[in-house]
């Protein structure tokens, strides 16, 4: 039957999109449901991967701006083309948008355009603007993703009060932007906006940012911003965010001094995290379960309340990162397929796409320190690196953190030039269980930035040789 599936994915996300190739590829029949008009879910869209173009051509203005005279490339007459840049950004997005149609395609993956609705635990209803076609599967995968997350009383109309959507296309650069939350997405948005010429503040309710990560990292990580001109409000809690139409009015309070304090803005993007997108799936009618902050219960097989019908990505607990919910959909294709899919929930890296970058894999020191966990901490500053020198990248280090008895890697911490990629090695290890002696016994290539983790896997017993 034309309509009949083995596996229908709702969502085409990194997730969904994923999932959906791995099922054809194991000889499932598989349909993959979306209603955004484009696959990749808001990662490709209007996430992670234009958020990336933007911070590499922000990089690269501001490099040119700012870095080359000092290096000996003397460039005059630097001026910034916003149009251009947002033009070459959504090339870029629709490159691979079409990449994801064609392996579509390629793996016999029927994509269907609307958006799915479950009717019964094997029948999904897809609405197309006014028309509606019904399908059937022996498995369902719900990967719908997640959405942003305002404050109370704060409406975001994308023009001045904004969402990281909405920071992904502004037509030129605010002279003043504020930023609601210190976490990985506003960083990298103010950053970018900062780079290009906007006075930038954080103002952020805990007396740290990026929470979660290791707090060392995280203090490193905010004095380097502070010192690229990014401004930080801490402790402090937003009360209102007024839009006149030309500018915002942002009334906070610092909570240490009990003082009120108000900052005129151009723009003002909220950042204060995502929440899992169900609504209008028909899940509680179905039967499906979720926790208090809405997303879908799931069992180790990812399975939801019904067995048939699975959950992953930003719908269920855990990081919403994008490789994360394809690992996920990759196991669930691998689990219907009679095989054995897993994810290890303990070794999924983090990456904040700054410059310098943050990469964070496994355990922080705080979580140790809960555990009771017996630790040494092995840590290389890149100021000792001969490639980060010559390249004028000396801010930041690796931060290795093991096992007092077993010297099994715990976790690992880096800031510094290009760690997002150098991350991959050390996850690598973890997964296979590596100490910190099998890291530091690994030869390294010189001159590269990764001499840095085998210089900090040394220093973990204190024998580092270049610092």
């Amino acid at each position: 039957m034309e309509n009949n599936f083995d596996l229908i994915i709702i969502g085409g996300g990194p997730g969904g999109y994923v999932c959906a190739i791995r099922a054809a590829q194991l000889g499932l029949k598989t349909a993959c449901v979306e209603s955004r008009g484009a696959l990749g879910g808001t990662c490709l869209n209007v996430g992670c991967i234009p958020s990336k173009s933007l911070l590499n051509l922000s990089e690269n203005f501001h490099k040119a701006k700012k870095d080359f005279n000092q290096q000996g490339i003397e460039i005059d007459g630097i001026k910034l083309n916003i149009e251009k840049m947002m033009s070459n950004k959504n090339k870029s997005i629709q490159v691979l948008t079409k990449g994801v149609e064609f392996l579509f395609k390629k793996n016999k993956v029927t994509y269907i355009k609307g958006k799915g609705v479950l009717l019964s635990k094997n029948d999904v209803t897809v609405y197309d603007n006014n028309n509606k076609k019904n399908f059937k599967s022996k498995n369902i995968v719900i990967a719908t993703g997640s959405e942003v997350v305002s404050l109370p009383g704060i409406e975001i109309d994308e023009k001045n009060i904004i969402s990281s959507t909405g920071a992904l296309s502004l037509e030129k650069v605010p002279k003043k932007l504020v930023v609601i939350g210190g976490g990985y997405i506003g960083l990298e948005m103010g950053s970018v906006w900062s780079r290009l010429g906007a006075e930038v503040t954080v103002i952020e309710y805990l007396d740290h940012i990026t929470s979660g990560m290791d707090k060392e990292v995280s203090k490193e990580f905010q004095k380097i911003l502070t010192k690229q001109g990014i401004k930080f409000k801490m402790e402090s809690k937003v009360n209102t965010v007024k839009n006149t139409g030309t500018n915002v009015s942002v009334n906070y309070t610092d909570i240490k001094n009990s003082k009120n304090e108000t900052l005129i803005v151009d723009k003002v993007l909220v950042s204060v995290g995502r929440k899992p997108y169900t609504e209008g799936l028909n899940l509680s009618k179905i039967g499906i379960k979720r926790d208090k902050k809405g997303r879908i219960e799931v069992n180790e097989k990812l399975q939801t309340s019904i067995k048939n019908i699975y959950a992953i990505g930003d719908v269920i607990k855990g990081p919403m990162l994008a490789h994360k919910a394809e690992e996920e959909g990759i196991a669930v294709a691998e689990i219907l397929a009679g095989q054995a899919g897993h994810v290890n929930y303990d070794i999924i890296p983090g990456v904040i796409y700054t410059s310098p970058e943050v990469a964070t894999v496994g355990k922080t020191e705080e979580q140790l320190k809960k555990d009771n966990k017996s630790y040494k901490i092995g840590k290389f500053p890149f100021l000792a690196n001969s490639r980060a020198k010559v390249n004028n990248e000396t801010e930041g280090f690796v931060k290795i953190l093991a096992d007092s008895k077993t010297d099994k890697v715990l976790g690992v911490h880096i800031i510094g030039p290009h760690c997002g990629d150098m991350i991959a090695e050390m996850a690598l290890g973890m997964e296979f269980g590596a100490s910190a002696e099998d890291i530091a016994r690994t030869c390294h290539a010189h001159p590269t930035h990764t001499e840095a983790i085998k210089e900090a896997a040394l220093a973990v017993d204190k024998r580092p040789i270049h610092f």
